[in-house]
């Protein structure tokens, strides 16, 4: 390490003026002992984040990094990973700079990084908040055994837009339930306390309203009020602070006019005054330079110039900060203070993890030897993948599949065979060690059944060649599986679609196999809602199965054969046709709504209003019966507790999981308010033939908006309470705020 800095630190050590940081240490004084010896280039250093070129996740602007790192010019590594490749880079920064400042790697760790969980919305479908916590901690084992520091998650972006391919990587459409969400993967990732070598510095983002992009299109204008922005899309990110993350990243949109990576009102106003988050900003991938593009700087500088007087404290890969930032300090256009204040959040997170006690704590090779993809940590994989699975439809109880009435499977579609089932994202997972729905289905098949497997056609393809052979194995079975849905690639950043329909020919596939009679399980793989009324008037079962990841074979193959009861429940709305979007359950009321004996009401005069599936909608191998919907005051004060209280049973033959949900209404308010609003819910096991008393309290600070002043409060009157298995089959029941 640096001789200067071996020095400063130690005096600082010595201080008996220390400041307190966030985990107890005494950080402070240390950090303003080095930011005084820094110059200003090393400053400006620290604020750079460029990629190793490992992985490329956005066009490649400059790719001179270790000549960087070596000039004390880059403070951030990304696309970095393995310990031995981490330890050389952060060989060359410590031993080779001036001052010797660690670098810290990052990465996108966003569901796995070597043992691979379902795609972040699909694990969402679990409403498992202790599955995603335990997902989030083992992708923090193994990507910190691997010389990691930070990842670039969680995504939690609200979204009701199905084109857009990012809505795979968030949480769904509802601000409670991914508010929720976001703090069980920020717990995951960072544990008990960064210092410990099994977590990663998690990252909260995309800051802010990333999910509503015009048309769907990703990167796209994003236009909408100041309340809705604090209503719906920013509480996830309060959430996230209050679970302690250390990091935010930008969003590519605008808002009010203003791109993200520019935005005072969101980084300054917001962020640091409202919030008091003391963590630092980085930009996503050269979001500064494409101010430029957005029309609010007329070159780079300009560029710089607002990013920095925003309060964004690390530029990822766009060299606005490596090449602006000293002559924008020069000219008078920005104050040093700026970068003091920028670098001292950055070297901040650098000591939380403890990268002045040994730069190389995290690259230690035998350690990444034993903890990558343990055994434990891929039954975990098959137990959280088989939680996410949700059975849409089931007539004629055609799942499970029994080998008392089943002997032959056919196995077709574009996804029965293929390892593609990583999703996007998928950090360094190894797809040849993911495990098919081919062989998931023979690693578990019963003993008197057999199995015939052909793809029968492509993705996005009118090629019907492989139809024959597909008919052929249909004819000699029992029972079809067809695994249809999209490519693995298909979602994702830069993957919008303006159509949401199963692409090809795969219908037209699946309709010929319909006309054999015999009846068919639909496995659909996909990273978004998808518009499937054709499939679902068809079918005789469908499971959604998301992207599993390493173990969605096995995981798959547990629910055909009724090893797992599915309990999974949609996080996001599926409509009937793309003409309904965007669709979510918490929409508001119009002032005609929806009255088929009337013709001037809010309707289609071609469509049902309704979404095909749900928000929170979920079938299960058994059936649960709700009643007894009850509260203890019909009245309660801003200091009263409301305790809601509703008896679940499980009328079925097999015990069962089911996700009790509830909702508030408020009916008048100084705005407009939506139709429902989850306020709570609760997972739990019910055993066949019993029933559970399940109870939930609602407070004042549950029925809060913002009001037509702009304060966030509550207000007198009337709510609603709803209480079922998902959104629109509720029980109801009054009360009033006095």
């Amino acid at each position: 390490m640096g001789i200067f800095l071996i020095l400063i630190v130690a005096i600082a050590c010595n201080d008996s003026k220390t400041n307190t940081g966030d985990n107890g240490k005494n950080y402070e004084s240390k950090i303003d002992s080095i930011i005084n010896i820094m110059t200003l280039e090393e400053k400006a250093g620290q604020m750079v984040q460029y990629t190793s070129g490992w992985d490329v996740t956005g066009p490649v602007i400059d790719d001179n990094y270790e000549e960087y790192i070596a000039s004390g010019r880059v403070g951030s590594i990304f696309n970095a990973h393995t310990s031995a490749y981490n330890r050389n880079l952060q060989k060359i920064a410590v031993e080779e700079t001036r001052l010797g400042i660690p670098l810290i790697f990052g990465y996108d760790v966003i569901h796995g990084y070597k043992t691979i969980f379902p795609i972040s919305l699909g694990e969402s479908a679990s409403w498992d908040l202790d599955a995603m916590e335990r997902s989030a901690r083992i992708a923090a084992e193994e990507a910190s055994a691997a010389g990691l520091h930070w990842t670039f998650a969680p995504m939690i972006d609200i979204s009701f837009e199905p084109r857009w391919g990012r809505v795979s990587e968030g949480a769904g459409e509802d601000t409670y339930f991914v508010s929720q969400v976001a703090k069980a993967r920020v717990k995951g990732f960072q544990g008990e306390d960064l210092m410990a070598l099994n977590t990663l510095a998690a990252c909260a983002k995309h800051f802010a309203a990333y999910g509503a992009p015009q048309a769907g299109r990703d990167y796209h204008t994003v236009d909408m009020s100041e309340r809705v922005l604090r209503d719906v899309y920013l509480p996830p990110f309060k959430a996230a602070i209050d679970a302690g993350v250390r990091t935010f990243m930008t969003s590519f949109n605008e808002y009010d006019g203003v791109p993200a990576t520019g935005s005072e009102f969101l980084f300054q106003q917001i962020l640091r005054e409202e919030w008091g988050f003391d963590g630092f900003v980085v930009t996503d991938y050269t979001a500064i330079n494409e101010m430029i593009e957005h029309g609010v700087a007329k070159d780079l500088e300009g560029a710089s110039e607002l990013a920095i007087n925003a309060g964004i404290d690390m530029d990822m890969q766009g060299g606005a900060y490596l090449n602006h930032l000293i002559e924008l300090v020069d000219s008078g256009k920005v104050k040093e203070s700026q970068l003091d204040e920028a670098v001292r959040r950055i070297l901040r997170i650098k000591f939380e993890l403890g990268l002045f006690d040994d730069p190389y704590r995290y690259s230690n090779e035998e350690r990444e030897k034993e903890t990558i993809m343990k055994d434990e940590f891929i039954e975990a994989a098959r137990d959280i993948a088989r939680k996410s699975i949700v059975l849409l439809k089931n007539d004629n109880n055609t799942l499970p599949i029994s080998e008392s009435k089943i002997k032959n499977i056919a196995l077709v579609g574009p996804l029965s065979s293929t390892k593609e089932v990583l999703g996007s994202w998928h950090a360094s997972g190894d797809y040849e060690k993911a495990v098919s729905l081919k062989e998931g289905l023979e690693n578990n098949l019963p003993a008197n059944i057999k199995l015939a497997q052909t793809e029968g056609t492509g993705f996005d393809t009118d090629d019907e060649s492989g139809f024959a052979a597909a008919k052929r194995i249909a004819a000699q079975s029992d029972v079809i599986i067809m695994a249809l849905g999209e490519s693995e690639h298909m979602g994702g950043e830069a993957a919008s679609r303006t159509s949401i329909e199963i692409p090809g020919n795969q219908m037209k596939l699946f309709n010929e196999l319909k006309a054999t009679g015999k009846p068919i399980v639909a496995v659909l793989m996909n990273s978004r809602p998808l518009a499937i009324s054709e499939l679902d008037n068809k079918a005789d079962a469908i499971l959604e199965t998301w992207f599993l990841g390493t173990e969605a074979g096995n995981a798959i193959a547990d629910v055909i054969f009724g090893e797992y009861n599915p309990s999974a429940k949609l996080p996001v709305t599926f409509p009937r046709s793309l003409g309904q979007v965007p669709i979510h359950y918490n929409m508001k009321n119009t002032g005609r709504p929806i009255d088929h004996d009337e013709k001037y009401t809010s309707k289609y005069i071609d469509s049902p209003n309704d979404p095909l599936y749900p928000f929170g909608y979920g079938l299960s191998y058994t059936s649960f019966d709700y009643s007894d919907l009850s509260l203890n005051s019909k009245k309660i004060t801003k200091d009263d507790e409301l305790k809601v209280s509703v008896k679940v049973e499980n009328t079925g033959e097999v015990d069962g999981e089911e996700v009790v949900q509830l909702y508030i209404q408020d009916l008048v308010g100084s705005v407009t308010r939506p139709v429902k609003e989850l306020k709570g819910f609760k997972k739990l096991m019910i055993k066949a033939g019993q029933t559970e008393t399940v109870d939930f309290t609602i407070t004042e600070k549950d029925l809060r908006f913002y009001t037509k002043n702009m304060d966030f409060a509550s207000e007198p009157g009337e709510f609603k309470v709803y209480v079922g298995g998902n959104s629109e089959d509720v029980m109801e029941v009054l009360f009033t705020l006095e």
